[in-house]
Parts: structure tokens; sequence; C-alpha cells
């Protein structure tokens, strides 16, 4: 007997809140929720600024995030779902019309990313484990 192929779960694994007042937005967060918000060194962001991880204090399943300042006006909280390969899940994003907004990035020794928008408008991104990024 052999055993069935096991199918990765395409899980929320990450989010990220632009804001336009990051000490502001910091504050909102920490008091709101418990969590512990603090930079991380090293994130070049475009537009610059600086990037910090939020702990939302939950067991490792649990989805942390990113807080950075907002890149453009229309800039709003993207959730980032895990899959195998985001160049297949890409392509997979087009062909049901959906499109592609910031092409598959490098996160080094984390991981890649795309940012896409699907048929509504909404944007979200898809993220693929790698230490071997770069």
């Amino acid at each position: 007997m052999t055993a069935a192929k096991k199918k990765t779960a395409s899980s929320l694994v990450w989010f990220e809140i632009p804001a336009d007042d990051l000490g502001r937005a910091k504050t909102f967060y920490g008091k709101l929720f418990g969590w512990k918000i603090a930079p991380i060194s090293g994130m070049p962001l475009p537009a610059g600024g600086e990037y910090f991880h939020i702990d939302t204090g939950g067991p490792d399943a649990s989805p942390d995030g990113g807080l950075m300042p907002r890149q453009h006006s229309d800039q709003r909280i993207t959730n980032y779902v895990i899959v195998p390969s985001v160049a297949k899940a890409a392509a997979k994003v087009e062909k049901l019309g959906g499109k592609i907004c910031v092409a598959k990035t490098a996160v080094p020794k984390m991981g890649y990313f795309v940012v896409c928008q699907d048929t509504e408008g909404n944007a979200f991104a898809l993220w693929e484990r790698s230490e071997r990024a770069k």
C-alpha cells in the first residue's frame, strides 16, 4: 500500500499593516490586542522607513505580522497565504483573472513572496518558505 501524498494547506501565515503614523499604530494595536511590536533591522522598503515585527503572542501556528510605513495612498492590510511555489500559484492567479502587483521577491534566508490582486480588486500575497532565498 502506498502512502497518499499530503497536500500543503494554503493557510494564512503573515499579515502586514501599513500606517501613516507608526507610533500611533504601535500604541493602538499594542493596547488593543497586547501585541509586542519591535523593529526588524535589515528590511529595506521601496519607499523607505522602518519595518516592525508584530508578535501576536499566540501559539507557533498563529500568524505574526509586520507594521510598516504606508508605501502608497491606497495600500491596505495584506494577508499572506503559504503555497508550495509562488511561481506556480502566481501563474494560477493570472489564469483565473487576477493580477500580479509585485513580482516574485526574495526575503533573504526566509522565502519568496508575490503580491496579487483578486478579481474583486482585493490585495493579498503568496508566500513560499525557502532558507535558500537570496
